[in-house]
Formats: structure tokens, C-alpha cells, sequence
């Protein structure tokens, strides 16, 4: 039992994202050198040709001006072959116009899915549950989400969450329930007397000394 549970263990946050080379619709790539200097999210889907996915996949592409503009690249991955993906990328195309141009794992072997802890027994040992892992452009991860097979993720709360990452990166801040972008962040709570004393002759808004917020 202990060999199976560490065999789908999934990275967690600030773990480094694991490395691996695939075949995938763009190509053989290595994970590391497709991360380097770039964001990467990448996300898993249990089959080709099946109706959730296909609404996922489909607005994973429509957005793919809005994941260049900040610096993040898309990966999928299904435990499907290269020519069952390539039929799939046509068909949706074909139907809708929309084409899946990020690289999508084809990971027959279930190689990469096992890495991530994508498979999990419990719900099914041949089929991704609906991953998500944000890795940042230092190859850390930074955001893990889980759907199961039948619930279709939320493509919103995917991007809220990368521009909260980043924000929070660049400002050194947190975000508040419900936060998005142009919202106010919550300042660091102070750590010694003296923060606290100049905390409170600040212009920052203090719900308490522990929780202020401001504008950037």
C-alpha cells in the first residue's frame, strides 16, 4: 500500500516541479527547458474525445492571448496516444475552428501522470483526474487544484489565480478573499514593535493592526 501511495504522489506547492522528457503534438519535449524563463500550467484531462474535456481543452486555447500576455505557457496531457491527440486537435478544429496549438502529452505509458499524481485510484487507475499545477519560471510549483472526472474546471478562477501569483510575487502582498486584479492586497502583519508603531502612523487601511490593505 505505502509503494502505491508513493507512486501517485502528487508534487505539492513549493516542491520542484518534477522533470521529463515526452512526445507530445508539438513535438518531443523536456519539461525543464519548456519551463525555463516562462510560467507554465500545466493540466491534465482523462480522455480525448469526450465531451468535458473538450469544452476545457477548447477554453484553454481561446485564451491563449491572455496566457502569452503574462509570461505563461500551457501544457496538457491525457493518457492517450500521439495519433489519438492529433485526431482529436483536427476534429475540434474542424467542428469550431478552434485549435489546440500547445503541446498536449501523449503519456500512453502513464509516465507522467504517475509523476504528478494525476491517477488516483480511487476514483480511477487509467484515467488523469482534472489537474492543474502552476509552476513558476524557477521550475517550482506554486498553485495544485483538483477536479474529478465529472466536473469541468473553472477557467476564471484558473486565470484569478495566476495573476494573484504574480501580483503577490512582483509586490510582495496577499490577496483577500475573492480578489482580482485592480482590488486592494493585504499588507504582511508586523513582526516587531517598531513595524507596529510605524504601521499605525501609516496611510495603509488597518481593519487591525494585524490586517491592512492598500491600492498598488
Amino acid at each position: 500500500m505505502e509503494n502505491l501511495e508513493k507512486e501517485f504522489r502528487m508534487p505539492r506547492i513549493g516542491d520542484q516541479a518534477p522533470d521529463f522528457e515526452s512526445v507530445t503534438t508539438t513535438g518531443k519535449l523536456v519539461f525543464s527547458e519548456y519551463n525555463r524563463g516562462s510560467w507554465v500550467i500545466l493540466f491534465s484531462h482523462p480522455a480525448d474525445f469526450t465531451p468535458v474535456c473538450t469544452t476545457e481543452m477548447t477554453g484553454f486555447a481561446k485564451e491563449k492571448e491572455f496566457f502569452a500576455a503574462h509570461n505563461t505557457k500551457l501544457m496538457g496531457l491525457s493518457i492517450d496516444s500521439i495519433h489519438a491527440h492529433i485526431a482529436w486537435v483536427n476534429a475540434v478544429y474542424d467542428k469550431t475552428g478552434v485549435l489546440f496549438e500547445f503541446p498536449i502529452i501523449a503519456d500512453i505509458d502513464m509516465k507522467v501522470a504517475k509523476l504528478y499524481g494525476m491517477l488516483q485510484p480511487g476514483e480511477s487507475e487509467t484515467a488523469a483526474v482534472r489537474a492543474v499545477f502552476m509552476i513558476d519560471p524557477l521550475g517550482k510549483v506554486r498553485f495544485v487544484m483538483y477536479y474529478p472526472l465529472n466536473v469541468g474546471r473553472n477557467m476564471e478562477e484558473i486565470k484569478r489565480s495566476l495573476l494573484a501569483l504574480q501580483t503577490s510575487d512582483e509586490y510582495k502582498v496577499a490577496m483577500p478573499l475573492d480578489w482580482k486584479p485592480g482590488e486592494k492586497v493585504i499588507i504582511g502583519a508586523p513582526k516587531t514593535v517598531e513595524s507596529l508603531l510605524e504601521r499605525k502612523e501609516s496611510d495603509l487601511e488597518m481593519v487591525d493592526w494585524y490586517l491592512a490593505v492598500k491600492s498598488i
